[in-house]
């Protein structure tokens, strides 16, 4: 049977005609809606990749643009890496990484949980668990400088509730021993509900009667929850850790407003060291060659997560 009336109805069409009296194919078409936004994406994202690679090479400062650039190879990457500083904020960033993922991991996981199961005000209390995560974190970071003041702090009276001790004897800001931790307090208290979200998808995405098949064999409520919940909520876990994982390590504002990176630099993440470097100090190849470090470092660990991630989700 002939096709050649279709054909001619969809040469009729607006689209049709359009197309014939341009001569432009579907493909054609496409590149013309998508080339901007590679071209977009290309301009803002590669192109200062480079540049930046470029600038690590060389000794040049923003603040003396009209010095003469000189290369100096691997020098900056070299000096990186012995610089015991960097290493310093480079186990300041690892301590805050890798307590803010614990913690966030387990209370998000432990409030889907107790979410997941339905009671009355589920839907008011989800409302305002999930909170915190909505605050700009320049407003989170001075709303708990006030909560940290040693005086009038509330949050310091709470601690003495418990422990008995002198409200004023609490520096969480000011105490080498007590600031890495106030940072982690912090973040956790202001991210755990976005870890909270990703599991209580988890836990709705797994069917009832799988659990209905388990009862039926008789299997205990532990049992179910290590062998049912725990595997299929894993990936979302695994999920959410990279997320967190990603945003942590280049965490910087929250801390700037909260410990500015002191006392001393105990809490100087590598961000914030990153930003001194480069605006204060005004080492601009050395700033970027520690921006590049910083860039692989997340991209590769990113990929063998991911990697990872997948193969967990083929189980």
């Amino acid at each position: 049977m002939s096709n050649k009336p279709i054909d001619r109805v969809a040469q009729a069409t607006p689209a049709g005609v359009a197309r014939k009296v341009k001569g432009l194919s579907d493909r054609a078409i496409a590149w013309i809606f998508v080339g901007p936004t590679i071209f977009l994406l290309l301009a803002i994202n590669i192109f200062p990749l480079i540049w930046t690679i470029n600038l690590s090479f060389t000794n040049f400062r923003a603040n003396r643009p009209n010095r003469d650039v000189e290369y100096v190879g691997l020098r900056n990457y070299e000096r990186i890496l012995n610089d015991s500083d960097i290493w310093l904020s480079m186990q300041a960033t690892a301590h805050f990484l890798i307590w803010t993922i614990v913690l966030q991991v387990i209370l998000g996981f432990a409030l889907a949980w107790l979410i997941n199961r339905k009671f009355k005000g589920n839907d008011l209390w989800t409302t305002v668990i999930v909170l915190p995560m909505m605050l700009s974190p320049a407003v989170v970071g001075n709303f708990w400088t006030f909560l940290y003041q040693p005086q009038i702090g509330l949050f310091n009276y709470v601690i003495s509730f418990f422990t008995g001790a002198d409200p004023s004897s609490f520096e969480m800001l000011g105490s080498v021993d007590l600031a890495p931790w106030s940072i982690v307090i912090v973040d956790t208290w202001m991210w755990t509900p976005f870890v909270m979200l990703i599991c209580l998808a988890g836990l709705r995405s797994i069917p009832d009667y799988i659990y209905e098949a388990a009862e039926v064999d008789r299997a205990s409520k532990w049992r179910q929850f290590w062998t049912i919940t725990i595997p299929m909520v894993l990936p979302f876990l695994m999920l959410a850790v990279l997320f967190r994982g990603i945003e942590n390590f280049k965490m910087f504002d929250l801390v700037v407003q909260l410990t500015g990176g002191g006392p001393g630099s105990i809490t100087e993440l590598a961000s914030i060291n990153l930003k001194r470097e480069a605006f204060e100090k005004w080492r601009t190849g050395y700033s970027s060659a520690f921006a590049i470090i910083l860039f692989v470092t997340v991209f590769g660990l990113a990929s063998i997560y991911v990697k990872a991630l997948n193969k967990v989700k083929e189980r």
